[in-house]
């Protein structure tokens, strides 16, 4: 089982989960046009499940696939999208930044309306 991005990265992509990742399976996409988000993904064929990438993004935007909440389950088939259209992406370049305040992980939580 992968684990999966959701949209909760968009516009946050921090990269604190590339950097953590040992087979380079975190990807941004290489140009802004398209109907792509603004977020990374996960290459699910190349996931070897290592749970690395969960606990080290700070938006807490990943789950392991067969954990993803409900309300992020589309998110499931942009992560494989990704993967089929990989020409497209490039491996995420890790960008050191500060870590989002509780604060701003509790908006970006209210955005979509999410309640962990």
């Amino acid at each position: 089982m992968a684990y999966i991005i959701t949209r909760l990265c968009t516009d946050c992509r921090d990269t604190a989960c590339a950097d953590v990742c040992p087979v380079e399976c975190i990807y941004e996409r290489q140009s802004a046009d398209g109907d792509w988000a603004n977020q990374l993904y996960i290459n699910p064929d190349e996931c070897i499940d290592c749970t690395n990438c969960e606990p080290a993004c700070p938006w807490r935007a990943i789950f392991e696939e067969d954990e993803v909440p409900a309300l992020f389950q589309e998110d499931i088939g942009l992560n494989y999208k990704m993967a089929e259209n990989a020409s497209e992406f490039a491996v995420a370049t890790v960008k050191k930044g500060a870590a989002p305040t509780e604060a701003q992980v509790q908006t970006n939580f209210s955005k979509y309306n999410y309640k962990p």
